[in-house]
């Protein structure tokens, strides 16, 4: 089933799995604010038995960031370029950065489980974004880097926490203020890539991934996936009291005692 198609997205729906597909090749699938809309709209157009979102690119690269075009003065058609959003008062500038995070967001949702295949370069919004998802399944030939701050910008696009998450403090303040290239070696070494594969088997090695999370009881993984989440967050004390909690809830719904 097609569910969106527009803006360099196209989204995709077999029986519980969505794909997510970056389709805009030629330009190395740079991102705009009409893409981050129709991101943001695939969130709240998927059906609710899609268990796993797939996101996917075309071409050699997976994202190469943000459109630069957004920092010229010509701007990109229809969209209010970057210079003009400075202008804005506080309010304004704030609720134009919030939209654009729209598109980032849903995919950590606990009743989805998200998988970035990643290959050839993921930069800067292109980095968040696969950063954004729950698993990265990388090509041998993957390269992250973070390269706002060397723009004078910071990630503003949800990448800090997850990245923090992943790799620690020290080597994400690394990896954003140089802008380095992380390759996919390095990223598996450090957390950010869960599997790594020649680049011809990125698609089979995303899809036993995919398979595998699709064999698990949903119910199940919605509520692992929450307690992981939230750990971090929590007590020792009370992630063990929120372990008992969600099991509990497991115990009786096995036992067909749910309400």
């Amino acid at each position: 089933m097609s569910l969106l198609d527009r803006d360099g997205v196209r989204v995709t729906v077999q029986k519980a799995v969505a794909t997510v597909t970056l389709a805009n090749p030629d330009k190395r699938n740079a991102q705009t604010p009409a893409l981050w809309r129709a991101l943001a709209e695939t969130g709240r157009l998927l059906p609710g038995d899609v268990r796993v979102v797939v996101l996917r690119a075309e071409g050699v690269s997976f994202s190469a960031g943000l459109d630069r075009r957004a920092f010229t003065p010509e701007g990109i058609d229809g969209e209010l370029n970057f210079i003009e959003l400075a202008r804005a008062n506080d309010e304004d500038l704030d609720a134009a950065i919030a939209t654009y995070q729209e598109a980032f967001t849903w995919w950590r949702r606990n009743d989805l489980v998200t998988v970035a295949a990643v290959q050839g370069h993921a930069v800067g919004a292109g980095f968040q974004l696969a950063l954004a998802c729950d698993l990265r399944v990388c090509a041998e030939d993957a390269q992250f880097a973070m390269r706002e701050t060397a723009l004078g910008l910071v990630p503003d696009l949800t990448g800090t926490q997850p990245l923090v998450s992943l790799v620690g403090y020290a080597r994400a303040l690394e990896i954003c203020a140089t802008g380095r290239f992380v390759h996919a070696a390095e990223a598996e070494r450090v957390g950010l890539a869960n599997i790594v594969v020649p680049t011809a088997e990125l698609d089979a090695a995303t899809d036993d991934l995919v398979a595998a999370l699709v064999a698990a009881p949903r119910n199940a993984l919605i509520e692992t996936k929450a307690l992981l989440r939230a750990a971090p967050d929590r007590t020792y004390d009370a992630q063990r009291a929120a372990e008992r909690a969600a099991q509990a809830r497991r115990l009786r719904d096995l036992a067909g005692f749910s309400e």
